[in-house]
C-alpha cells in the first residue's frame, strides 16, 4: 500500500510517496482500508520540524503524518469484539505520536474507531481532530454552558466552523470572526452575529463574551482579551504563542489556558450522531489525491480555508 511520508523536515516537497507492505492487526486491532484522510494544521506544523510530535519523531523519520481517518475495516486482530470486517469507521488514530493517517491501509486500536451508519466517509475523515479540538476546547477547557455567549476566532476553519455548531447545539450565542466572504456562511451555522477580523476595532464591536475560542493565536488571541468579561477566559489552541497570550492575560487578570486535543471516542460518537441527525453539518472545502498531499499542506499553511481539506486514496470518488 502506498504512505505519504515525512523524508526531512522543511518545506511541503519533502512529503513522498513510499510503498509499504500492509500492517497485521494485533491484540485488539483492525486494519482499516482508508478511503479519505483528514488533513490538519499539526501534519503541516510537524511537517515543517515545529512542536511536539516533530521533536518526538526526528530520529524515527520517514515517518508518515494524519491523525484522521475513515475507511471499511478489512482484517481484525484476537480480541476485537465491536467492530467486524466490513463496517465503515472513523477515527483519531495514532495520536500524537504514531500517526499514520496519510496512508491506503492503517493498523488501530478498535477504541480509537467509532462505526459510521449513514454519515459519508469523507465526512467521516474531516470530522475526529477538528471536532474534538472544538468540542474540548468549549467544554472541557472553556466550560460553556447554556446561554453564555462565546467568541469563536476563524470561525469558518475547520475546526471554527464545526465549533460553532457544537455552541449553538449547547444553547450557547455565538458571535465568529471572519473574512467577509465568509460571514454568510458562519451566519448559516447559527451564529448570532460575525465580523470582520481586518477590522481594526473588532474587539470593540464584539463587546462582552464569556468564553473566547482562539484558533488564531499571536497577535489576534492577545487582542479578544479585551472582549473577556469578569470571572469568563480564554482558550488558546495553537501552541506556539499560548505562553505570550497566558502572560498578556496574567497582566488584565483573565484566565487564559492553552489546549492539546486527546482522543476522545464518546464525544466522537456523540458527534457523528449529531451529524447523522442533521443537527450539524461539515464543509469539506477540497479532496486531494494522496499523491498531491504537498498542494494540501500549501493550502492549510496559506490559511484562509473554509471547512476542512482531505487526501483521497486512489479508486475512492
Amino acid at each position: 500500500m502506498n504512505q505519504l511520508q515525512i523524508t526531512a523536515f522543511g518545506d511541503p516537497s519533502v512529503l513522498r510517496l513510499a510503498n509499504v507492505p500492509d500492517g497485521e492487526p494485533a491484540e485488539g486491532q483492525v486494519r482499516v482500508r482508508v478511503h479519505y484522510a483528514g488533513v490538519n494544521p499539526i501534519d503541516a506544523k510537524t511537517r515543517a520540524g515545529l512542536g511536539w510530535a516533530a521533536a518526538q519523531n526526528k530520529d524515527k523519520l520517514p515517518w508518515t503524518p494524519g491523525y484522521d481517518v475513515a475507511g471499511i475495516v478489512e482484517a481484525r486482530g484476537p480480541g476485537v469484539c465491536e467492530l467486524a470486517v466490513g463496517d465503515r469507521v472513523c477515527g483519531m488514530v495514532g495520536f500524537p505520536l504514531r500517526g499514520g493517517g496519510y496512508g491506503e491501509s492503517v493498523v488501530v486500536g478498535e477504541t480509537e474507531l467509532v462505526k459510521l451508519e449513514r454519515l459519508e466517509l469523507a465526512q467521516g475523515a474531516a470530522l475526529p481532530l477538528a471536532g474534538l479540538t472544538g468540542w474540548q476546547g468549549l467544554f472541557e477547557h472553556g466550560e460553556l454552558l447554556a446561554g453564555q455567549r462565546v467568541l469563536i476566532l476563524a470561525a469558518a476553519g475547520g475546526v471554527g466552523h464545526l465549533a460553532v455548531q457544537w455552541a449553538c447545539a449547547a444553547g450557547a450565542e455565538v458571535v465568529g470572526l471572519a473574512s467577509p466572504a465568509n460571514h454568510d456562511f458562519v451566519l448559516g451555522l447559527g451564529a448570532k452575529a460575525v465580523l470582520d477580523y481586518h477590522a481594526p476595532d473588532w474587539p470593540a464591536q464584539v463587546g462582552a463574551v464569556d468564553l473566547v475560542l482562539d484558533l488564531v493565536g499571536g497577535e489576534s488571541g492577545k487582542q479578544a482579551l479585551a472582549c473577556v468579561k469578569s470571572g469568563g477566559r480564554l482558550i488558546t489552541v495553537p501552541t506556539l504563542t499560548a505562553e505570550a497570550i497566558k502572560a498578556a492575560g496574567a497582566e488584565r487578570s483573565i484566565e487564559v489556558r492553552g489546549m492539546l486535543v486527546h482522543p476522545d471516542k464518546s464525544a466522537l460518537a456523540r458527534m457523528v450522531a449529531l451529524l447523522e441527525q442533521g443537527g450539524a453539518r461539515i464543509e469539506i472545502a477540497h479532496t486531494f489525491p494522496l499523491a498531491e498531499g504537498a498542494l494540501a499542506h500549501q493550502a492549510i499553511e496559506a490559511g484562509h480555508t473554509r471547512g476542512k481539506l482531505l487526501l483521497r486514496m486512489d479508486g475512492h470518488a
